[in-house]
């Protein structure tokens, strides 16, 4: 795919005499039209509010020319808010020579580049050379406007750590800037809004978006959020790598399949810094990487993959299984594949809920990682999950601090991780420990460890708190009509036989499939099935071969 071309640099004219208006326009054209967007206003009002316009959609501003006598805003007033807005476009004021003293005070007020005495001709001799070496400073400025999309907000916002990971997670690239920062103030001005109103997500087309929803950032960023279609052969529920291996294994053996996903592709998978013990990748690949590539290899064998779309319901309508959305729309198919995943388990201790999305995140957190440079950093968790984000972590942080209340690794890590963990001098284990409380003002600062081994309580400095804490399955949507168990994991075939009885309910002469819920055409895959491996590889084994069972159903 063609990477599409950077916008032309704009110069910009503003002159209330449309006379001279078109006549700089018409000589700018000549000699700068072909690498330069040429554009003209006839007051300094519309003239910002093209800049404002400009300023969202990333489009880099060159030269700033205005006529110093205009009506309502002179050139010296539309230069000096100009400024806010775009403060390294180089800055020219056209005067008469008897405004040449105005002129001169402004060079100090405006900063202004230079100014010209009309009329200018010719202007081989009195427009271009001036230009000309403005342009010429200009190329060599480093500062460039950013066209891809740009998020602003404030550093210890939940929300704003919320729309950042959800962009991060879906493979969208963006460029963030604090509120309280220059470059983020002018695009909070350019959008209309205050710091109050964060987060403000810009998109590369200058759509700015306040406070968005994950379903209208979805929109609006060009994931797709609608299937095309009523009907299908085979819903999958969940994006994890159960069911993206699913939705290919589906969609590359001809089911109609359609993938639902409530936040971004990947699952917990998705979060992890690196994966090193899945089959056939020997260095290794991030858990992003995993999941980009398994949506791109569904979509490319014609799955469809629906993001922002929360399922809140199963229903059995006949021989259709039909799913329910939080906003009230529904889905219909032959067969269901629930691959909903496990969440992280929340904390108990007191304060960590208050600064959640203020310094404690579940989770890798990946656009926290630059924030933790220099800074000792707490992870609490003993699983792989953990320790991948510890070492990580460990790149730029001063000290990992890995908190586990087991006195050894060994039951839950796989020892790659564990003799990995072994070698890098920053990490620091902590056995036998757990978080007892969290505090700060209006972001995590401190957090209280307790060691269980002699009851010692340690008050330590800390700005950021990763949390990998077990799973818990989120399937109360199940309720009434799939079975769990007492945790709520699903279960599926020979786990529903009781003393050989099939489950109640259960009309086929034939026995539930392997993974075949209580449900007939309803299967379940991955984590959220009950006693499950909980790796990457067996979820996405479980995902391929539940398509196998669904085949055998619609035979």
């Amino acid at each position: 795919m063609t990477a599409p071309a950077a916008p032309k640099p704009a110069i910009l004219s503003v002159d209330d005499d449309p006379g001279v208006s078109r006549a700089v326009v018409r000589d700018l054209r000549r000699r700068y039209g072909a690498d330069y967007r040429i554009l003209r206003a006839e007051s300094g009002a519309d003239a910002l509010d093209a800049l404002r316009e400009m300023k969202l959609r990333g489009q880099p501003v060159a030269v700033l020319i205005a006529d110093y006598r205009m009506p309502g805003m002179d050139g010296i007033e539309f230069l000096e808010q100009a400024m806010d807005l775009h403060p390294y476009a180089r800055r020219v004021l056209l005067t008469a020579y008897a405004d040449t003293s105005a002129a001169i005070d402004a060079i100090n007020v405006v900063d202004l580049d230079h100014y010209l005495l009309k009329p200018w001709d010719p202007p081989e001799e009195k427009l271009y050379p001036v230009l000309d070496g403005l342009l010429e400073a200009w190329r060599g400025s480093a500062n460039r406007p950013v066209t891809e999309t740009k998020v602003v907000g404030n550093r210890w916002s939940p929300r704003c750590s919320q729309v950042r990971e959800f962009l991060a997670r879906n493979q969208l690239p963006y460029r963030w800037y604090l509120a309280e920062e220059a470059e983020g103030g002018r695009l909070l001005e350019a959008a209309g809004v205050g710091s109050d109103r964060c987060p403000v997500v810009i998109t590369s087309d200058g759509q700015a978006l306040v406070e968005p929803t994950d379903s209208e950032l979805a929109e609006h960023v060009g994931l797709t959020v609608n299937p095309t279609g009523d009907f299908y052969d085979l819903i999958v529920v969940g994006g994890g790598p159960a069911g993206l291996g699913a939705a290919v294994y589906g969609a590359s053996e001809g089911l109609r399949t359609v993938l639902v996903e409530r936040t971004a592709t990947g699952g917990q998978a998705g979060q992890s810094s690196r994966i090193e013990n899945y089959l056939g990748f020997p260095d290794g690949l991030s858990g992003a990487q995993l999941a980009d590539r398994a949506r791109r290899q569904a979509a490319k064998f014609g799955a469809e993959v629906i993001t922002t779309r929360e399922v809140v319901g199963l229903e059995v309508n006949g021989s259709a299984r039909t799913v329910t959305f939080a906003d009230g729309g529904r889905l219909c198919a032959h067969t269901v594949i629930i691959a909903t995943g496990v969440d992280y388990r929340r904390h108990p201790a007191p304060g960590v809920d208050e600064f959640t999305g203020r310094g404690v995140y579940y989770g890798s957190a990946m656009t926290e990682a630059t924030e933790c440079a220099d800074h000792d950093v707490y992870i609490v968790g003993g699983a792989n999950s953990a320790g991948q984000a510890a070492v990580f972590l460990s790149r730029n942080a001063r000290t990992v601090h890995l908190v586990v209340r087991a006195d050894s690794l060994e039951k839950s890590m796989s020892h790659y991780l564990i003799q990995q963990i072994e070698q890098i001098p920053n990490i620091k284990v902590h056995h036998r420990t757990e978080v007892i409380g969290a505090e700060g003002e209006d972001h995590l600062q401190w957090i209280m460890l307790r060691d269980n081994a002699t009851g010692v309580e340690e008050k330590a400095e800390a700005e950021r708190l990763f949390l990998f804490i077990g799973a818990a399955p989120q399937t109360e949507w199940l309720d009434g009509v799939v079975k769990r168990d007492a945790a709520g994991f699903v279960l599926a075939g020979p786990d529903l036989t009781v003393d050989g009885e099939r489950p109640g309910g259960w009309e086929l002469p034939r026995s539930p499939h392997h993974l075949e819920t209580n449900v007939p055409g309803v299967f379940v895959a991955g984590d959220v099935h009950a006693e499950s491996a909980k790796r990457v590889a067996s979820a996405v084994g479980e995902g391929a071969m539940a398509v196998m069972f669904v085949h055998r159903y619609l035979a």
